[in-house]
């Protein structure tokens, strides 16, 4: 059976490569995952209540898309995501350590082509950007969530310094504070564009000038976010969720108890 199952693992691994490269992913993605719509990955959000599309701006083209392991609310105007959630606790954690990465980034096909990136959009920047991942690959608890995890509409356009290692820091410290948490822990991950931000390629992919995450443990109530430039910076002191609401304007939490202290790392 052990030898089976790892068989098994390999045929999907191999169906999920190939799909990647052929960039088309039928198989990546349920009926469910392949409507645009929150209604299959509503247990992804905090009290399974998603965000309501019809509160973004229209101009922005948003777009709810569920996956496995993570949910995103995207942008066909920026060609990213505006907001990506993610459910943590210490047991998926615990599936995720040790999976392999994949690195087959490719386009996501649920999305009209005159509205995503396409890898095209990264590999003609110069100096080069990361595809920074929002939902992390190293949050991915089987080989199919990770696959899901390289598709485009979970990338930004990202500073390479900030996304390998500021970025990867803070990624790592949520990881280490959800495992020691009591449940589950809600991560909203996303971009920010203010006024003079740039775009890079053809499909003029919106470049992020600053990265938020905000995390929120439904135990305790406690909710801190890193709100950092896209850029090589140092790492900042976490703030609580009134100062994140203040500094970014978005009031992701809705009316969901918060208590006043700053979660630890």
């Amino acid at each position: 059976m052990y030898l089976r199952n790892i068989a098994v693992g390999l045929s999907a691994l191999v169906l999920l490569s190939t799909a990647a490269h052929a960039r088309s992913l039928p198989d990546l993605y349920t009926a469910t995952e392949q409507r645009a719509s929150f209604d299959g990955c509503a247990d992804l959000f905090p009290a399974a209540k998603p965000i309501n599309t019809a509160t973004v701006p229209a101009s922005l083209r948003p777009l709810a898309l569920c996956s496995d392991n993570f949910a995103v609310l995207y942008s066909q105007t920026s060609k990213t995501p505006l907001v990506v959630v993610e459910r943590l606790n210490a047991e998926q954690l615990q599936d995720a350590k040790g999976e392999e990465r994949t690195n087959l980034f490719y386009p996501d096909p649920r999305i009209p082509k005159d509205g995503r990136a396409e890898l095209s959009d990264y590999h003609s920047q110069h100096p080069a950007v990361d595809r920074g991942h929002q939902s992390p690959a190293a949050d991915a608890p089987n080989a199919h969530a990770m696959a899901q995890s390289f598709a485009l509409s979970n990338m930004v356009p990202q500073d390479p310094t900030n996304n390998r290692k500021i970025w990867s820091k803070v990624e790592a410290d949520v990881r280490k504070f959800a495992k020691r948490a009591g449940g589950d822990v809600f991560v909203f991950t996303g971009p920010l564009f203010d006024p003079g931000y740039g775009t890079i390629g053809d499909n003029q992919v919106w470049v992020p000038t600053r990265l938020f995450k905000l995390v929120y443990d439904a135990s305790s109530k406690r909710a801190w976010a890193y709100v950092l430039p896209n850029a090589q910076t140092r790492i900042q002191r976490p703030m609580d969720y009134d100062a994140f609401v203040k500094s970014t304007g978005l009031k992701l939490l809705g009316n969901l108890p918060v208590s006043g202290s700053v979660g630890r790392t």
